[in-house]
């Protein structure tokens, strides 16, 4: 086994656990300053700002594209979903009606024509 004062591992492991004390604690004093946190307050504002000019920025890109935005897309979903739901209900309220009249269900699958017809009264095929 090597020596603890030896080892270049455990040097660098107690240098490293070093710098990350001095750092922890120099960044624990900075951010405890009021200038830090109107700073924070400033670049946060900024990158709302810079988001914003971009999204405006790729609606008109997408425009002159003739493209839809996310909003567009968004908004064309939501109206596909109650068109959907709608087409459900008329479908379930149309199944009852059929369902009440004594009718096939509108879910049915369709019927093939009938080719064959059926034997005539006196026995043989006409």
């Amino acid at each position: 086994m090597t020596d603890k004062i030896t080892d270049p591992v455990a040097l660098w492991q107690k240098m490293v656990g070093e710098m990350e004390k001095g750092f922890n604690s120099f960044a624990t004093k900075a951010m405890e300053t009021p200038e830090f946190s109107q700073a924070m307050n400033r670049a946060g504002g900024a990158a709302a700002g810079a988001q914003k000019q971009f999204g405006d920025l790729m609606e008109k890109y997408l425009l002159s594209m003739n493209l839809p935005s996310r909003e567009q897309m968004t908004g064309i979903a939501e109206r596909l979903q109650a068109i959907e739901g709608q087409i459900g209900e008329i479908k379930s309220m149309l199944s009852r009606m059929s369902a009440a009249s004594g009718g096939a269900p509108v879910d049915a699958a369709p019927r093939p024509p009938r080719t064959k017809r059926p034997p005539s009264e006196g026995g043989g095929p006409k």
